[in-house]
């Protein structure tokens, strides 16, 4: 996809270095019940809610819109292929358009209870399958982006750090953040390791708090064979559908915080 993770800024840290941390939340739904919404919306300082695809329903993005506002997190759409079954890290052979359409509806439908909860919306991050083919693919990234800056040009876009739909939100004049990620890993191109490869995710909470440490204070992380990455990130994420997701989202904040980095929201920095 690309050689490395460029850097987008340049390296000079402020006095002292901050970074935003999202977690990926009201991903349950029905009868069933994913993740640790409540401890991740107490640590997070963004949360980006399903929206109704991949997960989550009507119900769930009521009361997560609700305890966002009560933690003071900022509150982004996390919209996602219309593959609940295979939550939404299926690949879909989809068009521009059904992207574009699929992000109005899901960005919309969160809006709708983040405005009578008397909230604000800041951002809007892809989800799973579709993150990673926005990533990779300009016409795609087009669609979504123009669904995001028709719908609400003030929202901030999520995405991969360095990749094309960063650069596409950035050409079309939105805000855009780049994200890299405490408990993935990645490949020697700068791409995440597929969810299919046993080694996709971070074995131990210490290898995850390590590499939000490095990637903030030293804009670097490894590849799986070794190699080092240059990662220049406005926001770290850790995925909220884990059984172990609060007690890695307890050691990143711990291991920032020892190393003296302010967590905030990307919305709040310039």
């Amino acid at each position: 996809m690309f050689s490395n993770l460029r850097s987008h800024k340049t390296s000079a840290l402020a006095v002292k270095p901050m970074i935003d941390l999202n977690c990926d939340v009201g991903e349950s739904f029905g009868a069933y019940s994913i993740g640790n919404d409540d401890t991740l919306l107490k640590l997070a300082t963004s949360v980006n809610i399903a929206c109704g695809f991949h997960g989550g329903d009507a119900a769930v993005m009521r009361r997560t819109v609700a305890l966002a506002i009560k933690y003071g997190v900022a509150i982004g759409a996390h919209p996602g292929l219309p593959d609940l079954a295979g939550f939404g890290r299926r690949t879909m052979n989809v068009s521009p358009q059904e992207v574009y359409d699929m992000a109005i509806y899901q960005i919309a439908a969160l809006e709708g209870f983040v405005r009578v909860a008397g909230g604000r919306m800041s951002h809007v991050k892809p989800h799973g399958a579709l993150y990673n083919m926005l990533a990779a693919r300009e016409d795609l990234s087009q669609a979504f982006v123009r669904a995001v800056a028709d719908f609400d040009r003030s929202l901030i876009v999520v995405g991969l750090a360095a990749s094309i739909f960063v650069q596409v939100s950035l050409d079309a004049g939105l805000r855009a953040m780049h994200e890299a990620f405490a408990d993935r890993t990645y490949q020697p191109d700068g791409s995440l390791t597929p969810r299919t490869r046993p080694d996709a995710l971070m074995k131990s909470t210490g290898e995850a708090a390590a590499q939000a440490v490095g990637i903030t204070l030293h804009q670097r992380a490894f590849a799986t064979d070794g190699s080092e990455l240059r990662v220049n990130a406005d926001t770290i994420c850790l995925h909220g559908d884990s059984p172990h997701s609060a007690r890695y989202a307890r050691a990143v904040v711990r291991a920032l915080k020892s190393a003296g980095v302010e967590l905030r929201p990307f919305s709040l920095q310039r």
